[in-house]
Order: C-alpha cells, then structure tokens, then sequence
C-alpha cells in the first residue's frame, strides 16, 4: 500500500491585539474623522434630509455666530462642564466605599444590591420631579441628577471587580498568616484598582449622556438648556453643534482617564 504523504501543518499567526503604532492609529483616526463628515455632507444633499438635518458648513456657521454672541458658547461650555465635574467628583468619592463594602461584608451587600439594582433601572430624568421639588431649580438638582447616574454605574462596576479578585490569592495569604488589614491594603485594593479606573470612565460617560437632563432642572446657560432652547425653534444647526461639542468634551475627557489608567497601572 501506497503510504499517504502527511501535509505540513500551517503555523497560525497569533492575533495581534496591541494598540498598533502610534502612527498608524493616528492615521485611521484621521481617516475616520474625515469620512464621518464627508458621510454627513453627502446625507445633508439629500433633498428629503436637508430639510432637518443641517450641513456641516451650517454647523461651522453657526458656530462662529454662537462664539461671537457675548460669549455665550464659552459660557455654557464652562457651567456644562462644571455641572459633569462635580457631580462625577461626588459619585466618584462617594462609589468607591460603597462598592468596597459591599465587596468586604456580605450583610452590607444583601442590605444595599436590591436597592442599587432597582434604581439603576430608572432613568435619571424621571427623578427630575422629584428632585425639583426637594432642592428647587438651582444648581444643586442638576448635581444630583448627575451624581446618580455616575454613582451607580460606578459602584457595580467597582463592585464587580472586587468579586472577581482571584480567590487563590486569598488563600495563599490567609497561609502565610495575613490579617484582614493585610488582605485589603495588599491584595483587595490593588486588585480592583483597574476596575476603579474603568468605573471611573464609564461614570464619566454616564455624567455626559445625563447632562441634558439635568439641565432639564431648570437653566438658561449649559449645553443641554442650549439644545433644548434651539429645539423649540427647530435649530437643528445649534442642536448638532451642541452634540458634537459634548462629544468631543466626551472623547477629551475620557482620554485623559484613559492616560491616567496606562500610568497607574503599568504594573499589569
């Protein structure tokens, strides 16, 4: 009988799922950037769409218009901006006890998981009532709207990263004879840090996506009340300039996060 020549195997490449260079990475962010507003210039020619959706130029008129208007695109980039920050600092602040102690003492988690859980179901904006009513329609409620919404997501986000913390380590450093205070400071904290920080940019993206309603409290100047005064007039030209003014907010924002992260954790 004849004998079958076996075949040479094919070596498989492993998948590459680094970054890439810095170079290539800013030129597809380019190029993406670049088609994105060809892609909205050629929508905007559609005779059915053009009548709604305002063209790029549109929007750089408008945006022009709005930096000369007594200042008033600045200013509503600062109080917008100022309203995320807080609100985001507080809910950070405030997550990252929370989501340890429920991490670290399972009476707490019972007492408080059902009632986390539930609330973040609700949408921020149907609190806004509520919360008129209890703090009035300064700045304090459009803190608060923003301050839930962050502060939920990160604290099951932290929380989650503090019930994934490999339980092998545990038991190897209760061997070693390893207090709780030793267990926590050395083991716990540095384990779920990279959590704190993902926790961090997702809150910070829960706080932008809350911002307009928010300033649904009641406000003259911001970002939202902007959007929301050119909607009634059907200014679609000052609605998509705010959009994408708090998307690059956004982008600006959570790349800096994102740097801060790489260097934190450069240990991993």
């Amino acid at each position: 009988m004849e004998k079958t020549e076996s075949r040479p195997q094919k070596i498989r490449k492993l998948k590459d799922f680094s970054d890439g260079s810095k170079q290539s990475r800013y030129i597809l962010m380019t190029i993406s950037i670049i088609g994105g507003f060809l892609i909205w210039f050629l929508i905007t020619l559609i005779p059915t769409i053009n009548t709604f959706l305002a063209s790029p130029k549109q929007v750089f008129a408008a945006l022009i218009s709005e930096s000369k208007a007594d200042g008033r695109y600045f200013k509503d980039i600062t109080l917008s901006l100022q309203r995320v920050i807080i609100g985001f600092g507080a809910a950070f602040i405030g997550s990252i006890p929370v989501a340890f102690l429920m991490g670290w003492y399972p009476k707490v988690r019972s007492l408080a998981e059902p009632w986390i859980q539930f609330f973040r179901t609700i949408p921020p904006i149907a609190l806004i009532p509520l919360v008129i009513l209890a703090m009035g329609l300064g700045e304090p409620p459009k803190y608060t709207i923003i301050f839930v919404a962050a502060f939920l997501v990160m604290v099951v986000t932290i929380y989650q990263g503090i019930k994934e913390v490999d339980k092998t380590l545990i038991k190897a450093a209760y061997t070693f004879g390893a207090t709780d205070k030793d267990l926590f400071f050395d083991i716990m904290i540095p384990a779920a840090f990279p959590f704190i920080l993902v926790g961090a940019r997702l809150g910070m993206a829960a706080s932008l996506t809350t911002l307009i309603a928010a300033e649904l409290t009641g406000t003259v100047f911001g970002l939202g009340a902007r959007i929301q005064g050119a909607q009634q007039f059907m200014d679609t030209s000052i609605v998509l300039l705010g959009i994408i003014t708090i998307g690059i907010i956004g982008f600006i924002l959570d790349k800096i996060l994102l740097f801060i992260e790489k260097k934190l954790t450069s240990w991993k």
